[in-house]
């Protein structure tokens, strides 16, 4: 009889697909700015490197279930699972205690980063109502950019029936731009939709 073996398993995983967004990047976004810029040395060529997003609920110091809600919701956007921030004093005023979680953020880096940015400027930045474009001047001083949204409902994998409370956000985007104006010219080729220098600025 012959000897019983395990069979060994014959199937692979196909690789995952490029992000559209890095693709955008790489092939038409990096040389535009790589002649642009007078930069012969691609290391040198600014990129995003981060995003950061962060949601502060207040209402959690006497309701946690608004911080289990908003931990949900920002792992349904960013796709990855999002960590509680703490309070570093104690404010009376407020009923808050030091060390109390009061909100919660997530870093993408990679493919969900380049995925979370085509989204946002493809579906949900377009769903903002009265929406006319973000502002030109939010940025850090560091090639930082940082923008605000008043809602989670603006993403489509948000149920609305399931998160009925409104809870706003930040978003940063961390570049490896040396200024500002380098930042601003990367994210603008990406497709994020900053106002002109000089227009007002738009409340998303």
């Amino acid at each position: 009889m012959a000897k019983k073996t395990k069979a060994a398993s014959t199937a692979t995983l196909e690789p995952a697909a490029t992000p559209r967004m890095l693709e955008h990047y790489m092939q038409t976004v990096r040389p535009q700015l790589a002649e642009k810029l007078e930069q012969s040395n691609p290391h040198a060529i600014p990129r995003l490197e981060k995003v950061v997003i962060s949601m502060g609920v207040g209402a959690a110091v006497t309701e946690k279930k608004y911080l289990d809600e908003a931990l949900g919701a920002l792992a349904q956007i960013a796709g990855q699972k999002p960590i509680a921030t703490i309070s570093k004093a104690a404010v009376s005023g407020f009923k808050l205690r030091e060390n109390l979680p009061i909100g919660c953020k997530v870093t993408l880096r990679g493919d969900r980063m380049y995925e979370f940015f085509d989204r946002l400027v493809a579906v949900a930045l377009p769903r903002v109502r009265d929406f006319r474009g973000l502002s030109a001047t939010a940025f850090d001083g560091n090639g930082n950019y940082s923008l605000g949204l008043s809602e989670q409902g603006v993403f489509p994998e948000i149920n609305p029936d399931r998160y009925t409370r409104p809870q706003g956000m930040n978003i940063t985007f961390v570049t490896s731009a040396e200024t500002d104006d380098e930042a601003r010219e990367l994210l603008v080729a990406m497709g994020l939709p900053l106002k002109k220098q000089g227009e007002g600025d738009a409340a998303a």
